[in-house]
């Protein structure tokens, strides 16, 4: 936990929002109490909430997906649903990720693992991943390439064949993206 209590990464995933410039003033106590405060905080506002993503992921097993589909997109916002996904088995995920409008999905994503997402995405029906995928490298370039590190190779050449990349090689070096974006254009 120290390390975490330390890291601003873990914090700003504590919160959802970036540190304030404060917080690098700070001496390292004082961080420590700030980030256990955060997490205590955190903890008391999230209670109950992986229960309830439960409770809901069973409950529309049971609801058709005409049904439920309108009804989430109306009503219920992406980091819920995905709190949602996250407690249904990939097939049942994967059954209303093909179903939901695009732009809906993507912000759904955005809350989901991408070892998870890529796994989704695998299983979808061809024409809705390939919207997807699209969507996601027009909009959410970075947000796809973290996804297609954890995708199949059936998926990844979707991928490959969609994404543009910079032509030269040294414009990448750095790029905390390399890989994925080498093998992508190896594949291309």
């Amino acid at each position: 936990m120290t390390r975490q209590i330390n890291d601003p990464e873990h914090m700003t995933g504590l919160t959802g929002l970036p540190l304030p410039d404060v917080f690098d003033e700070l001496e390292p106590s004082q961080r420590q109490q700030l980030a256990l405060y955060i997490q205590q905080l955190v903890d008391e506002k999230t209670d109950g909430l992986d229960e309830l993503y439960q409770a809901i992921a069973m409950i529309v097993k049971h609801i058709p997906h005409f049904v439920v589909v309108p009804l989430m997109v109306e009503h219920i916002r992406p980091r819920i649903a995905a709190g949602v996904c996250r407690n249904m088995g990939v097939d049942q995920a994967t059954g209303y990720a093909n179903d939901l409008p695009v732009d809906y999905f993507s912000e759904v994503s955005k809350h989901l693992d991408h070892q998870l997402m890529a796994d989704i995405v695998g299983k979808m029906k061809k024409h809705p991943a390939e919207r997807f995928i699209h969507y996601e490298l027009q909009h959410h370039l970075l947000h796809m390439l973290d996804i297609s590190r954890h995708l199949e190779p059936r998926m990844l050449a979707v991928v490959a064949r969609h994404v543009t990349l910079p032509e030269h090689e040294t414009d990448l070096l750095e790029h905390p993206h390399h890989d994925i974006i080498e093998k992508l254009r190896r594949m291309q």
